[in-house]
């Protein structure tokens, strides 16, 4: 899905994707007739200050009945309740803090009538901002990587990392990181290879997302790069900035962005920049402690 020029993700862009509201509805039952009085629920949402939200209703009901709402993510096996709320008034609606993943909404009354929204993926980064990916531990089994366009040659000495956009992207941070105390991070050749692999690909195939098209997370693509061992890891991308410095102000106005750069831990970094067939940047960074 093409995005406007100067977003930024990585916990990723704080945007729904694909997220109109919409009602779903199930049979009636009970005394009343069917069609006039039903439960209606909205297809989750994210709003404009980063909640996610889902309402459900009781319409054309002449009888009072408890309400209820549950929030669901899909996950493999059961799908557990993210937030859940009743009433005896005739609608209800949950809010809670966004986290990227695939929601719905069940609603249910006492009298028999239910609903159940359509499952739809919500992304948690507002357009313009920022998106980063939060430190992942874990260590899931590496995948084989396809590049769109082969990387382009390290800038600089024999033994060199990176272009020199992407140098000056780690020159920035490291400049950064020194406000904070931290050392600075040393351009690492696998993770930069993953960064520009994930940068190539999102510039080829037009998408903006931690998740590639094939379903890899960053984790995959950084241990498929040949990167091994690491205690902890994290990536961000962003997208239509024309330079480092403006791709860098982007990250460091955005919390999660932000924490990533200064976070002490991290010992090495992959910068990788690729552009798309109209000119506009695909950036990522990705981080590793070592």
């Amino acid at each position: 899905m093409r995005r406007p020029l100067g977003v930024l993700a990585g916990l990723v862009s704080l945007a729904a994707l694909g997220t109109p509201m919409s009602t779903a509805e199930a049979a009636t039952a009970g005394s009343e007739a069917a069609g006039r009085c039903r439960v209606t629920v909205a297809t989750p949402r994210v709003t404009d200050t980063a909640q996610i939200v889902s309402s459900a209703a009781r319409q054309g009901c002449r009888t009072d009945a408890l309400l209820r709402v549950r929030l669901k993510r899909a996950v493999p096996g059961p799908d557990p309740v993210v937030k859940s709320g009743s009433t005896r008034s005739d609608s209800l609606a949950l809010t809670l803090p966004c986290a990227p993943g695939v929601y719905y909404a069940v609603a249910t009354d006492h009298r028999g009538r239910g609903a159940t929204s359509r499952a739809v993926k919500l992304s948690c980064a507002p357009a313009g901002t920022p998106s980063p990916t939060p430190t992942a531990p874990g260590t899931p089994k590496p995948t084989p990587t396809t590049s769109a366009t082969p990387a382009p040659k390290p800038s600089g000495p024999a033994g060199a990392v990176g272009t020199a956009e992407e140098n000056e992207v780690l020159r920035l941070v490291n400049a950064e990181r020194a406000k904070g105390d931290c050392k600075p991070l040393k351009h690492d050749a696998q993770l930069r290879a993953a960064a520009f692999g994930h940068s190539s690909d999102m510039a080829a195939k037009d998408y903006f997302d931690h998740t590639s098209k094939d379903g890899r997370s960053f984790m995959d693509r950084i241990r498929a790069a040949g990167f091994t061992g690491g205690t902890a890891f994290a990536e961000n991308i962003a997208y239509g900035q024309s330079t480092p410095a403006s791709v860098m102000n982007s990250w460091m106005n955005s919390s999660g962005h932000r924490a990533n750069i200064m976070n002490c831990r991290y010992t090495v970094i992959g910068v990788g920049a690729a552009k798309n067939a109209q000119g506009r940047i695909y950036w990522t960074q990705d981080f590793a402690a070592k």
